[in-house]
Parts: C-alpha cells; structure tokens; sequence
C-alpha cells in the first residue's frame, strides 16, 4: 500500500472566508517505509497572512511572493497523490482547504484522486480519549523528538506525523527510509538505512530488586498475588 502523509500551512483558519494554502508538504510510505521521495512546495497566496497564522508558520507575505501559485503547482501535486491512503492530522482542515483550492481552478474535489484519507487525529482521540492530541502532544507520548520544531512547517510536520502514525499503529520497531529516489519522483536503487532503532536493556539486580519490592507491596494491599505475578505465572 502507497501511504502519502500531507500537512499544510495556510493564511489562516477558514477557506471559505478567503485563506489560502502557503506550503504543502508530503512525505511517501511504501509498505511503512518512507522512500524518501517527498513532495514540498511555498505556494504564493496572493494574499497576506493573518497576524495569528504569521506567528505560527513564520512564512512572510514578502518570502512568499516569488514562491509558484497553486495552480502552478496543482498537476503535480494531483499526480504525487493519485491512488494512495492519505495520513493527515485533523483531515477536515487540510482537506478544506485542498479542496478549496482545487475548486478555484474548477477541478475535482481532492478525495476523487485518492484511495483513502486516514485522520491521525481521530485514531488518536480513540486511543487516548480525554487527552491531549495535538502532534505535539503525541510526538511526546511516543518519545518522538520534536525539539526541532519551533515554527510549524508542512514537510517537518509530515515526518514528525509519519513518526507518530508508525508508533500508534505499532507496525514496526524502527523508522528506516528506503532511498528509492527524490521530490522529483523517479526511481532508483539504495538501500535501507535505519534511521532509528529501540534498543532494549535488561533490569540490572538493583532494579529487580526494586521490583520485587514493590510486587510485594501490591501483594500485601490486594492480600492475594497482584496482577503482574498472575500474568507472569501463567
């Protein structure tokens, strides 16, 4: 299965009021590997950015304007997506404004090029429901590091996302990239490089001891064997 993650940055909140994409970035999996074949584009929205977006996405209206119009840019973004699963956190406010987009220029909405949009932030809210959901959040939950992350961008926010998604859906115990080629989409050799590994270190006597202290403490609470020695016993 193709796997596309997909973030965007915009000029504020609401499509339907006149906000615009500003970048987009996408980061592919083949078979919960990334290929290293990213699409990342600044897109000029020929507009200015609201004061609140501005401070989240650091991208100024004068760094912008040189930077290709969506509709520069919109064939090959359509093509870099076709029939995949499309990962997204919070998929209702990137696929607005996609499809906002995509309608300006009289075209299909976004969901007739895909095979699926999966909503990280939906997945999340099962697993954790009650609790804080953000990426941020999440990315500190699964001891992912975002310290990089100061300004949100839409390529770091898809790579932080892949990250995350692989943890909730523990499908594997390392991110490793298959380079397989670029943005540019054509194929190519390589080989796997890990670019993370869980390393797993055994108890030493101190800490076993420590254990067993507290196994014993819970004993006595519960007056019967606790739940762990159940579990171990059978």
């Amino acid at each position: 299965m193709r796997q596309i993650i997909l973030d965007t940055e915009t000029t504020g909140l609401n499509p339907k009021s006149g906000d615009r994409i500003i970048e987009i970035g996408c980061v592919e999996m083949l078979n919960r590997r990334l290929t290293g074949n990213n699409f990342h584009y600044y897109v000029n929205p020929e507009r200015d950015s609201d004061p609140g977006a501005l401070a989240v996405h650091g991208l100024s209206t004068d760094f912008l304007s040189d930077k290709p119009k969506f509709a520069e840019i919109v064939e090959q973004f359509c093509n870099f997506v076709q029939d995949a699963e499309i990962i997204i956190h919070n998929a209702s406010f990137d696929v607005g404004f996609i499809d906002a987009e995509l309608e300006r220029l009289g075209l299909p909405a976004f969901r007739t090029y895909v095979v699926k949009i999966t909503d990280t932030l939906a997945q999340a809210k099962e697993l954790h429901p009650g609790k804080r959901n953000s990426l941020d959040a999440l990315c500190e939950r699964y001891c992912i590091s975002n310290a990089h992350r100061t300004l949100h961008g839409a390529l770091l926010d898809s790579e932080l996302l892949a990250e995350v998604y692989l943890a909730m859906t523990r499908g594997q115990d390392s991110l490793s990239m298959d380079l397989h080629g670029t943005g540019s989409g054509e194929d190519g050799g390589g080989e796997a490089i890990v670019l993370a590994e869980i390393i797993v270190l055994p108890a030493d006597p101190d800490e076993l001891a420590a254990h067993e202290d507290v196994l014993k403490g819970l004993d006595k609470e519960a007056k019967a064997p606790c739940l762990w020695r159940q579990l171990v016993e059978n």
